[in-house]
């Protein structure tokens, strides 16, 4: 008995251990996949929890880029565009809710999946397009910005995955920054060509240069 005693007088300690590295774990886990400056989550959680709403035909793939980001970053300092960043993405968690999905893919690129519940997808994100462009709170009234959006249904595109949707809807939110048309539905034809998933000049593309922005 008292070996026993001993036993788990020692396991004890050791369990608790465990216990409390395991939270720390899932904890750290949770850190990475969140963006340090938005709160967002970054590429890999977005992908996770994206590839499962679009099991639904009714989910819409959004992207969303930050007009002339660089040039804001030029004229009025990395700090306000941090604070631009950080509003674009508070609004459009905003409107994403609890049962859709907003990521930061990089710099000032977001991406979002939504159901269209209602099928009123278009005049939805026409509103969001004029929140996206409201001033920062906290920023001077001089660092105006708007943020161009393009978006695909997934119904649209039977059987495409979410690495193709985001690149159709790439392709529309580059067509509505072109055109300053704010916001642009992905078309039905084929797709423009891409390099590596990603259309020749932008960031991550192999063509991009060191001084392209959007």
């Amino acid at each position: 008995m008292s070996s026993l005693l001993t036993a788990l007088a020692t396991a004890g300690p050791l369990a608790a251990g465990w216990s409390v590295h395991t939270v720390w774990l899932r904890r750290s886990l949770r850190s990475a996949r969140r963006d340090p400056l938005t709160g967002l989550r970054t590429r890999e959680g977005f992908t996770r929890r994206a590839n499962v709403l679009l099991k639904d035909p009714r989910a819409v793939v959004v992207l969303a880029d930050v007009d002339h980001f660089k040039q804001i970053n030029d004229t009025h300092g990395h700090a306000a565009g941090d604070a631009l960043l950080k509003a674009t993405a508070d609004r459009l968690a905003h409107y994403v809710g609890r049962d859709g999905v907003a990521g930061r893919l990089g710099g000032d690129e977001f991406a979002a999946v939504v159901i269209d519940t209602h099928g009123t997808i278009g005049d939805l994100l026409a509103v969001l397009h004029g929140v996206l462009a409201r001033p920062a709170d906290g920023v001077d009234l001089a660092v105006r910005a708007t943020v161009s959006l393009g978006w695909v249904g997934a119904a649209d595109h039977p059987g495409e995955d979410l690495s193709g949707l985001l690149r159709r809807a790439d392709e529309a939110m580059y067509t509505a920054k072109q055109a300053r048309a704010g916001v642009r539905r992905a078309g039905l034809g084929k797709l423009l060509a891409t390099l590596s998933g990603r259309r020749a000049g932008r960031r991550g593309s192999a063509l991009a240069g060191p001084g392209d922005a959007a």
